[in-house]
């Protein structure tokens, strides 16, 4: 699925309820430029030509990452890079933000990418228990 910018945009608006488009937007560049650290080869690749061009270019042109990032600590560096931004409100960027990257990535490509990341990254893009479902042993079940 390739979304339009508008649509994107939209999309990411009404998930973090925010009152303007360019609260979505700025949320958007930010998230996904910290996201184009920790996402690399042809899933970076391959999710950046799922996005409006716009956004791709960001994710593949990211802010540099010194080391992977766990969950808190992205939600951290959203919020020092978001003027105004508490942990509480950046937590809700990153969630809305990646909720919709998933939703234009499909299932198959979040898998992979979430393979890239740290444990918990699941919780951000909205698909929880992922890893946990991944890691646990033959014959336990789930909850």
């Amino acid at each position: 699925m390739h979304l339009t910018q508008e649509a994107f945009l939209a999309a990411v608006q009404e998930r973090g309820e925010y009152p303007s488009q360019q609260e979505a937007e700025r949320a958007a560049r930010v998230v996904l430029a910290l996201l184009g650290a920790h996402v690399v080869g042809q899933e970076r690749a391959e999710l950046a030509a799922r996005l409006p061009e716009t956004y791709a270019l960001i994710l593949l042109n990211p802010l540099q990452a010194a080391e992977p990032l766990g969950p808190e600590r992205f939600v951290r560096a959203t919020a020092a890079w978001i003027e105004g931004a508490t942990e509480e409100t950046a937590k809700w960027d990153t969630g809305a933000v990646l909720s919709v990257v998933a939703d234009a990535a499909g299932e198959d490509l979040m898998h992979r990418v979430l393979l890239q990341l740290p444990p918990g990254y699941d919780l951000l893009f909205g698909h929880p228990d992922r890893h946990e479902a991944d890691s646990r042993q033959p014959g336990e079940r789930g909850a």
